[in-house]
């Protein structure tokens, strides 16, 4: 048992950290190392058939005709955030599926940025905020600019482009001479400087070129400092999500210890103000307000998929099974229920408890006013072309490379994995190529099963015979204590606490097979901050009352957000947006009595659904069946909004009746937080 993966030594085979940079507890593997399958590749394929590969024909933001991005020169009527924001997920929803139309569409975006670029290095459209008084018009916001070096990170992680690392270098030798009173003076930019100094660290470890840590350090501190204490520089939601990693980025060159404590200083203090509620986020339905704390309090989708991200990104700086832990909770339990089940609507905004999902202008209650809680093809540009990172980014960090030469398992979904590892026989360098076969319906269940392999025909027979030698990780979750393992059916003597790694390091052949068992049983999670309510556990899965939906169908045409448009050509018959009410009674508490959870609910299991699908109501494949009371004086609010939480314990005498609980991630009406009656 290992807390962290060891980082003593430098991987011979992939890219981490370059001197004088911190190493990386764990290292992304190329994009195309991993293959998911199970119900990971079916959500990668809705999204693929859905709104995220069918955007570029509908959406007015991605019409090449007069497009800042693909006019070759920056110039256009529209070309800010929307395109990169796309790209980035699309492109890489191209490279795990392998879809050539995918690819082949993203390379012809990405050849027009690439020929936008100027003699001075820099590229795409100059937006100007020429009111700006620091900024007094001459700076571009860089902003879209730090999007679209993502978009070009994953092209060059897939083909090597050569064009892509002197790309980079003009554009960071551009930055470097622009006047510190003019850097990052925007909002959005001066708050996500964290995304720029990420590529520059990208480059570095490629290039080695020093003038890139100079450069780095001048980002820094012309980023907004997420590094103050006891409070954020803003609290919009997105913002937050994705800018608190910034300190521990910047730690890598730094090596100053507060900056990573800061990163976990400001997730841990959004959580413990905002953050009472299940389902890893927080409430902030735009920004964090003091006094909108209830379980009834969304997020963006935006919020969400930024979390993701800079949970993957924080588990390789720091390897800190916590991280790898959040982003199943908010993967699992927040995400799927922020899109319809055929990926072609979603929402702006989701919460905990959400009992009606509808056009309605539901501010204060919530802060935006517009019918920001419906399903939409069109909720909202930014969300609508930024969810497309979601889960594509969840599926490149299944696996990560260690510095020992070894792999870790990280994220549990099945899967197959290609990588080159340890010091055995027939490698250029000692090493050797091997696969790794996951198969498991995690996190449906807590067993997970890997089969070594060998890469190809020939390594496969060499496999088999020499082997090859090299440490496979194991992750074990927080709530996983007490987790087995076995290889080739023999116990090994572990001793898992949980938030910690199983470290196997033997000379492995092709048939090897490793078996961990996660061990699922029901939990009562209580957010004393948060009127005392409960939310019910099974292993990573938040469940929540099973609340009949009823959906209405709406002229998307006429839905559409205001800052959302169609294509001309688009025909909107084929993306509905829809408002979802309840059919069924949802005004709930649980009735608990003191013993033990596992003997307080029932746990029905279902085989997986046929369509391969698991997160709608009628596909779960699992249910907790509970008992509970209705409670009569909680109802929906003035503002149409699910009500505030009474205090827990309350007291009713109506009936104690039985009620279920599917998984949180499959309800798009839903109480997760729910009050205790006596």
């Amino acid at each position: 048992m290992v807390s962290r993966p060891l980082t003593g030594s430098v991987n011979r085979y992939y890219t981490g950290n370059h001197l004088p940079l911190r190493p990386l507890s764990l290292i992304k593997l190329p994009i195309g190392s991993i293959r998911p399958s199970g119900w990971l590749l079916k959500y990668l394929q809705l999204q693929r058939d859905g709104l995220t590969g069918q955007l570029g024909s509908i959406s007015a933001w991605l019409d090449k005709h007069n497009n800042a991005w693909y006019s070759g020169n920056g110039q256009g009527d529209h070309g800010w955030e929307e395109v990169p924001y796309w790209l980035k997920g699309y492109g890489d929803l191209g490279y795990i599926l392998r879809d050539t139309a995918i690819i082949s569409e993203t390379r012809r975006w990405l050849d027009k940025v690439f020929e936008s670029q100027t003699a001075d290095g820099y590229f795409g459209p100059r937006v100007v905020e020429n009111e700006h008084q620091d900024n007094k018009g001459q700076t571009p916001d860089l902003w879209p600019n730090m999007l679209m070096l993502w978009c070009m990170q994953s092209f060059y992680d897939y083909t090597h482009d050569p064009r892509v690392i002197p790309f980079m270098t003009r554009y960071f030798k551009w930055e470097l001479t622009v006047p510190d009173n003019q850097l990052l003076k925007l909002y959005w930019e001066n708050s996500r400087g964290g995304d720029n100094l990420y590529s520059i660290y990208w480059l570095y470890d490629l290039t080695g070129e020093k003038w890139l840590l100079e450069l780095a350090a001048k980002i820094h501190r012309n980023t907004a400092n997420w590094a103050l204490t006891d409070n954020l520089p803003n609290w919009h939601n997105v913002n937050i999500a994705q800018c608190f990693r910034e300190p521990a980025t910047y730690f890598m060159q730094s090596g100053d210890s507060a900056g990573l404590a800061a990163t976990y200083r400001d997730f841990f203090l959004v959580r413990s103000l905002y953050g009472q509620v299940p389902g890893g986020m927080f409430g902030a339905d735009e920004n964090a307000r003091k006094g909108y704390s209830d379980p009834r309090q969304a997020v963006e989708t935006c919020g969400m998929v930024e979390q993701m991200a800079s949970d993957e990104i924080l588990t390789g700086i720091t390897g800190d099974p916590l991280w790898a832990d959040n982003c199943e909770d908010v993967a699992f339990n927040t995400y799927p229920a922020a899109v319809m089940p055929d990926f072609r609507g979603l929402r702006y905004l989701t919460a905990p408890n959400m009992v009606v999902s509808d056009s309605t202008n539901h501010s204060p209650g919530i802060q935006n006013e517009g019918p920001f809680l419906m399903m939409n093809p069109f909720s909202s540009r930014c969300c609508q072309h930024n969810h497309s990172q979601g889960w594509p980014y969840y599926a490149e960090h299944l696996w990560m490379a260690t510095p020992d030469d070894g792999v870790a398992a990280v994220l549990y979904s099945s899967s197959t994995m290609s990588v080159r590892v340890g010091a055995g026989k027939g490698g250029a360098s000692g090493g050797g190529m091997v696969s790794l076969r996951e198969t498991t319906e995690y996190p449906f269940d807590g067993a997970v099963r890997i089969e070594v392999e060998g890469a190809g025909a020939r390594r496969e027979e060499a496999m088999r015979h020499a082997g090859i030698g090299f440490p496979l990780y194991l992750r074990v979750p927080g709530w996983a204590a007490g987790a087995t393992v076995s290889v080739n059916g023999e116990a090994q003597a572990v001793n898992a606490a949980g938030d910690d790694y199983i470290r196997i390091e033997r000379t492995w052949r092709a048939g090897d097979v490793v078996e961990l068992m996660l061990p699922m049983k029901v939990s009562v999670q209580t957010w004393d901050k948060n009127k005392n309510s409960v939310s019910v556990n099974y292993g990573p899965l938040t469940f929540s009352l099973k609340i009949a939906e009823s959906y209405h169908l709406v002229d998307s045409r006429q839905a559409a957000m205001w800052d959302s448009k169609w294509q001309a050509g688009a025909d909107p018959s084929k993306w509905p947006a829809y408002e979802i009410f309840p059919a069924s009674l949802w005004n709930y508490g649980l009735v608990l009595d003191g013993r033990p959870a596992g003997d307080q609910f029932e746990v029905i299991r279902r085989p997986m659904p046929a369509s391969g699908y698991p997160f709608s109501e009628d596909s779960v494949p699992l249910l907790i069946r509970a008992k509970g009371k209705v409670i009569p004086e909680w109802m929906v609010d003035k503002y149409g909004l699910c009500g505030v939480l009474p205090q827990s314990p309350v007291k009713e005498s109506t009936p104690v009746r039985e009620i279920e609980l599917i998984p949180m991630g499959a309800a798009r009406l839903r109480i997760s937080a729910f009050p205790v009656v006596e």
